[in-house]
């Protein structure tokens, strides 16, 4: 399992998330007390909006603790609206393509979670690309074959709904191949404008969320494992959520993908 860090709020360094504070971002990279694995070294990624549309992103293989140039771009970096991952690899190779957080257009996506059985079924879902996002794919990771499908389900006009439908789909195919059904999926998505998070699971076990405003109320911090700092009151973020962040403020809503109509989508050949 991995951990990241989401921010939006009034234009802060970078390292004000990714490394200042105690149990930041980069301390649970090699140090992580809220997931199966404490050692998160298989790569890490920052994706930040400034002054064009679409993200600034900088990713690598190297473990977020032994890379320099990472301390030093979150220092020098200030954003209004940035996502970071640390990952711990539950598939796929230990490359920068696989590192989170993925990139398409204005659109950034990052994930903590599994599909059960991907390999089994990661072919049906490729295949429900159009070929543009299917050129897209740049990786092998069910995280961005997950995020490439809801954009193909309609993420612009709708993002719970499309994250609903690819959840939903890849539950489908895994029952089509009988193998385990399985979805865990926390992530945190932007298209440069409104945050949102997802916590979800078809089981009791969905990877962990909270919520906090930051940085002496400058801004709102979404998170898979809380920082240790004195001044920031943690929310834990209930299973089947749909967190929505924009300049108002924060809301939450029910998140239940398999209680919705599924979206129509053309038959591939």
């Amino acid at each position: 399992m991995c951990r990241w860090a989401a921010y939006r709020g009034t234009p802060i360094p970078l390292e004000q998330i990714v490394s200042a504070p105690g149990h930041s971002l980069i301390e649970q990279s090699h140090h992580a007390t809220q997931a199966k694995t404490a050692t998160n070294g298989d790569g890490f990624g920052v994706a930040w909006y400034g002054e064009h549309p679409e993200p600034g992103l900088y990713r690598d293989v190297l473990p977020a603790w032994s890379d320099c140039n990472l301390k030093s771009l979150a220092r020098q970096i200030r954003s209004p609206l940035f996502l970071a991952h640390v990952r711990a690899s539950t598939g796929g190779a230990t490359s920068r393509d696989n590192c989170h957080p993925f990139v398409n257009g204005k659109w950034t996506f990052m994930h903590n979670g599994q599909i059960a059985g991907f390999d089994a079924i990661r072919r049906p879902m490729e295949a429900a690309l159009s070929d543009r996002l299917y050129r897209a794919r740049h990786g092998t990771t069910d995280s961005e074959l997950l995020f490439l499908l809801a954009i193909e389900f309609g993420l612009e006009t709708d993002p719970a709904a499309a994250f609903g439908e690819a959840i939903r789909f890849a539950l489908a195919e895994a029952a089509r191949a009988n193998v385990r059904e399985l979805v865990r999926f926390t992530a945190a998505f932007s298209d440069g404008e409104t945050l949102y998070a997802i916590r979800y699971a078809n089981d009791e076990y969905a990877p962990t969320l909270y919520s906090a405003p930051t940085c002496g109320n400058k801004g709102h911090c979404l998170v898979s494992e809380p920082f240790t700092d004195t001044d920031t009151k943690w929310h834990e973020i209930p299973a089947g959520s749909f967190v929505t962040l924009t300049a108002g403020g924060i809301s939450s809503a029910r998140f239940s993908p398999m209680q919705v109509e599924p979206v129509k989508v053309a038959e591939v050949a």
